[in-house]
């Protein structure tokens, strides 16, 4: 006893020493006794059962189809029309142009598509440019860009980012806009013509500008040297892009379109998830009430030849498209919600018959002795 009462006093002093020493108690890993850090909060903790989880699927199922076959119909009723004008096939008006052609090239080549329309657009058109086995999603493709520079940074005018390799600096002075993204801008003109019975030829006026999103306009794409700049002077120092034909600041007349704003560059620079993709192009904007915009008849498209597809096997088209409250035509999301719904509703019926069949069963866990 009398040891034992020795040792616990011992160890108390040891104790009281040790904290004496460091100023402070001996610290402990073990958590306080708090609800929060003992875990003892109120929770809820759902219990899935066949009375929570069949409704649950059956809803989801009634819900989604209704509205994918809602959403589907009303793509399909969307007027839509395409023309191909790569000019592979040696009927083409555009085969010369396809197999001449190359970024080489000093002067573009025309050619003239005749088509028709047989039923005609009441609304606003938009007019696409398409492109197939054009791969801008591949991870060096979508890097290669400066973001400081096209938001009208002067020092990465000057000093482009090493992602625009090798489309960094042309003769000694950096490229503006640098990358490959801006190397490979579309730059077809496409122009449209309506022809009369009598075969006069009257050309449908096209609006470029509202093509792109208000945010790339407004937010990330700007020119340097502030909202009125000199464009001219403030690109004094820099080279076009290899392939361009003419520098940044002669994209268009209109200042509020020119530079780093042209809003052609800009529908250009977002880059697509897929290799066959479409980018808008120009507006046909409906005049009046009275008359569609484009009524049924004939039609010619006349194309300047600029961009070559050739090398990597892609193919060019022209989209005429009309909107819905939906947007334009596009059946993936109806598809999508369709698929989504019938699986549910499906699940919906496997797990009732399972239930149904298995569910009076005694589940009891119990061990008989």
């Amino acid at each position: 006893m009398m040891a034992s009462s020795y040792s616990a006093k011992e160890e108390d002093g040891l104790h009281s020493g040790s904290a004496g020493l460091g100023g402070a108690a001996i610290r402990t890993r073990k958590p306080d006794n708090t609800a929060f850090k003992q875990q003892r909060l109120p929770a809820w903790q759902p219990i899935l059962t066949a009375g929570t989880v069949l409704p649950a699927f059956f809803i989801i199922g009634l819900i989604f189809i209704p509205i994918g076959i809602g959403l589907y119909v009303t793509s399909s009723n969307i007027k839509e029309f395409e023309i191909d004008y790569t000019g592979t096939d040696m009927s083409s008006p555009c085969f010369n142009c396809s197999q001449s052609f190359s970024w080489n090239s000093t002067t573009p080549c025309r050619c003239v598509l005749f088509f028709s329309l047989d039923q005609p657009f009441e609304s606003n058109v938009f007019m696409y440019y398409g492109l197939s086995n054009f791969y801008q999603n591949h991870r060096r493709y979508v890097k290669s860009r400066d973001d400081s520079q096209l938001n009208g940074d002067e020092r990465s005018l000057k000093e482009p980012s090493k992602e625009c390799e090798p489309y960094r600096t042309n003769e000694n002075k950096p490229i503006a806009p640098c990358g490959a993204i801006a190397n490979s801008m579309f730059n077809d003109t496409l122009d449209l013509f309506y022809i009369d019975p009598n075969g006069t030829k009257t050309q449908i006026p096209f609006m470029k500008k509202g093509i792109a999103w208000w945010t790339d306009k407004h937010v990330k794409f700007r020119n340097p040297g502030g909202s009125n700049p000199n464009l001219t002077a403030a690109f004094i120092e820099t080279a076009k892009p290899v392939n361009w034909r003419k520098p940044v600041y002669e994209l268009d007349t209109d200042p509020e379109n020119n530079g780093f704003i042209n809003e052609d560059f800009i529908v250009w620079m977002r880059t697509a998830a897929l290799p066959t993709f479409r980018k808008l192009y120009r507006i046909i904007q409906k005049k009046n009430n009275m008359t569609p915009t484009l009524p049924r008849g004939n039609y010619s498209l006349e194309v300047t030849y600029n961009y070559p597809v050739r090398s990597f096997e892609g193919r060019k088209r022209m989209i005429l498209s009309a909107i819905s409250w939906m947007g334009g035509k596009n059946p993936f999301l109806g598809i999508a919600y369709i698929t989504v719904g019938s699986i549910c509703f499906f699940l919906g019926v496997v797990l009732l018959f399972i239930h149904h069949k298995y569910g009076n069963r005694n589940n009891s866990s119990d061990i008989p002795n």
